[in-house]
């Protein structure tokens, strides 16, 4: 799981940095009173790119959200006594054994409304194509339904691996109802109380066992291959023109209805003497739930094409306000750690009224992609579709940037000089040192003295994009607070 790939083609063993570098810093820390396991465990957690994918399905009220409450240890999903509270996919980090991974805390599904061949196989379907491993929830009191038998022909159609959950098993006596689950075919059912926490821990064990260690690279693994740039945004916004108009012919249907494309399309596209891949996918709706069948089978395959990219391209309608749905679909590309572009459509159709008040919208809207390259389009005339091709080169330049670590540190030792922490508590946190751990995107680690606050983080982002550039990508940065022991002589 390491971005660093040498000339020979290996990858260095501790994330981004070198064997040099990685022996400098470990002196380093050492020095400055951290444990070694401690720093090793911290550049590995920054550095892993991509984590195994944990899929948690079944009908509703089955106790879905309440297992991924006690597997992530607090309480975040919202958990209530009645079907259909979780709509939306909804993804946390988790940690088990030492082990991490990407958690996802599904919506129920059910067998009415559209039927299982539609809105219910929507997120089902999805949820296991995305994920390396599921945990299938069934409720021991109840036993297997038809729903449920619908759903183990899903999973053996999929082939993933699955660990079977049978929930509301709160004491012993309920043991002889998570027995009755072998009857599903799916191996041993494992006995749990996702409210009480009774059997979680051997059911995380077997999960562990079902999970790779690390996902396959989507992206990236041919060298010289296409890189791979997906046209993301709400519905009728102009992505499918966008991708005609680079292409020069019609490769996908344009109408001015909203929601034509309802699948992924991927083309061969060739911009600027480079062949690239462009991934042309369904509008992103406001709240697109289980009942709404094909849309929301959309949205999801949107997700995945996102996941799949290297480049999230976000078509914003420059004559129409900048919406929540926008920067919610901004937020979707920076969360999934992806390099964006933001282009601005139908700019040919703008008055010098409409220009002002945008400039206004985007300053406010999305001061958080600031650093995000702009081209203001038009996917009907063509205009500036020269400009797309180097704004997409330089998002991915600053997606794949890696700096030093003598470089960092020596930045750092100048920030906190010249812009010390802000005293808290009659005590000043300082940064000693830290190291870039990753790249697509950058991934640094900080190694402090006390609590950094977010605001600081902030500033200390702001103040590596102004030195190293990172335009185009987001920035991920953890720190690592020394504990409270004697500094090692």
């Amino acid at each position: 799981m390491n971005d660093q790939i040498q000339p020979d083609g290996s990858e260095h063993e501790h994330g981004a940095l070198g064997d040099a570098e990685y022996a400098e810093f470990m002196e380093l820390a050492a020095e400055e009173g951290f444990d070694v396991e401690d720093v090793e465990g911290a550049i590995e957690a920054a550095g892993h790119g991509p984590l195994p994918v944990l899929a948690v399905i079944g009908r509703p009220n089955v106790g879905k959200s309440t297992l991924v409450n006690r597997i992530i240890g607090r309480r975040e999903a919202v958990v209530e006594d009645r079907p259909g509270v979780t709509r939306d996919r909804v993804t946390y980090e988790a940690e088990w054994a030492g082990r991490r991974f990407k958690l996802v805390d599904t919506g129920g599904w059910e067998q009415d409304v559209l039927g299982i061949d539609a809105s219910v196989a929507a997120q089902a379907e999805y949820a296991i194509e995305a994920a390396d491993a599921v945990v299938f929830v069934v409720d021991a009191t109840v036993g297997a339904t038809d729903t449920d038998e619908a759903v183990v022909r899903l999973l053996r159609k999929a082939g993933k691996p699955v660990v079977l959950c049978a929930n509301k098993v709160d004491g012993p006596s309920g043991e002889a109802d998570a027995t009755a689950l072998w009857s599903l075919g799916l191996g041993e059912p494992y006995p749990v109380s996702a409210l009480h926490g009774r059997g979680t821990g051997d059911m995380l064990d077997a999960v562990l066992d079902a999970l790779p260690e690390a996902p396959e690279q989507t992206f990236g693994a041919a060298i010289g291959g296409p890189r791979r740039i997906a046209l993301i945004g709400r519905p009728n916004v102009g992505k499918s023109s966008l991708l005609n108009k680079v292409a020069n012919e019609d490769r996908v249907v344009v109408n001015e209805l909203a929601g034509t494309t309802r699948d992924p399309v991927d083309e061969l596209i060739e911009l600027g003497g480079i062949v690239w891949k462009f991934v042309d996918t369904a509008g992103i709706r406001k709240r697109v739930h289980l009942q709404q069948g094909a849309d929301y089978y959309a949205s999801l395959r949107t997700a995945a094409a996102v996941e799949k990219a290297e480049v999230a391209v976000i078509l914003i309608d420059a004559s129409e306000s900048i919406s929540i749905q926008d920067q919610r679909i901004v937020t979707m590309a920076v969360e999934a750690g992806r390099a964006i572009v933001l282009a601005y459509n139908k700019w040919d159709t703008l008055d010098e009224e409409r220009r002002y008040y945008l400039e206004r919208e985007i300053e406010t809207e999305f001061q958080q992609v600031a650093w995000a390259p702009r081209v203001n389009v038009s996917a009907t005339t063509g205009r500036h579709m020269d400009k797309l091709v180097p704004a997409i080169e330089t998002a991915l330049e600053g997606w794949e940037t890696r700096v030093p670590t003598g470089r960092l540190n020596a930045f750092l030792g100048e920030l906190v000089a010249s812009h010390p922490h802000p005293v808290r508590g009659g005590k000043q946190p300082r940064i000693l040192f830290g190291t870039q751990a990753g790249t697509k995107p950058p991934r640094f680690v900080l190694f402090s003295s006390g609590f950094i606050e977010h605001g600081y983080r902030r500033f200390v982002e702001r103040r590596l994009r102004e030195e190293f550039g990172f335009e185009g990508t987001p920035i991920h940065i953890s720190v690592r607070v020394r504990e409270k022991r004697g500094r090692k002589k």
